[in-house]
């Protein structure tokens, strides 16, 4: 349910989900669309603590070691007790740093972000 509460949230900012949704816990976000690199949106949400990877998407004209898509999954933050409505925060931050993927301050504001919202999610509550 978490992922698919995420495409929702991607589709509906104009991302490129390849095969139109997912039926599992990853799913593949073309970029081309968005003029963005995997490359550049893995190295850059990583600068902001938001891990995702890098892949190619079908009739890639990228090299493998750049691609034109990144491949997203749920299991982790589903795991840290994410449900279906913290999607769009999650959404949300992932695309305000692509859309400004240029701007160190936009990427800081959103690692800031990420670090608050993620104390509600901590891995190990029992021994908080």
């Amino acid at each position: 349910l978490n992922a698919q509460a995420m495409t929702t949230a991607l589709v509906k900012r104009n991302y490129q989900i390849i095969s139109g949704g997912t039926d599992n816990h990853l799913m593949l976000i073309d970029l081309r669309n968005k003029n963005i690199t995997g490359k550049k949106a893995q190295e850059t949400l990583d600068k902001a603590h938001i891990t995702l990877n890098k892949n190619a998407v079908p009739y890639d004209d990228k090299s493998p070691f750049v691609t034109s898509g990144i491949r997203v999954g749920v299991p982790a933050i589903t795991t840290r007790g994410m449900v279906e409505a913290d999607m769009e925060t999650v959404v949300d931050m992932i695309d305000r740093v692509l859309m400004n993927i240029d701007d160190e301050k936009t990427v800081n504001n959103v690692k800031e972000d990420v670090k608050q919202f993620m104390t509600r999610f901590t891995l190990y509550p029992e021994l908080g």
